[in-house]
Order: C-alpha cells, then structure tokens, then sequence
C-alpha cells in the first residue's frame, strides 16, 4: 500500500513540476501560475518526505539490516 502511494506522490510532483514548465513557457515567466505550480510541488515533497519518516518510524518501511 505504501509503494502505491509512494509512486502517485512522485507521479504528482513529476506532473506539477511539468505544469509549471508549461506555465512557464505559456505565460513567459510574467504569471503567478507558475509559481502555484511550483509551490505545490514543494508541499508534495515535504509531505511524501514527512511520510516516508514516519512509515520507517512506526516500522511500515523496514530498514537495512546486515
């Protein structure tokens, strides 16, 4: 379950950072979507950081033992 979600997270931040090199090229630099595209990326990447710390946390991911 956690694989799945972890995949869809970096789905979505692959899709935002394309978006806002789309809005990029679409507003030449001068629109504020961009920067809410770029945002939101941000947001997804702390949240699927918070997560992955929390899933090795409370033993959802094991860890690397030898």
């Amino acid at each position: 379950m956690i694989k799945v979600l972890v995949f869809l997270l970096l789905l979505a931040i692959v899709g935002s950072l394309f978006s806002g090199l789309f809005f990029l090229y679409r507003d030449h630099g001068a629109g504020e979507r961009m920067a809410r595209a770029l945002t939101l990326r941000i947001g997804l990447s702390i949240l699927l950081f918070a997560m992955l710390l929390a899933g090795f946390r409370f033993g959802l991911i094991p860890g690397y033992t030898q």
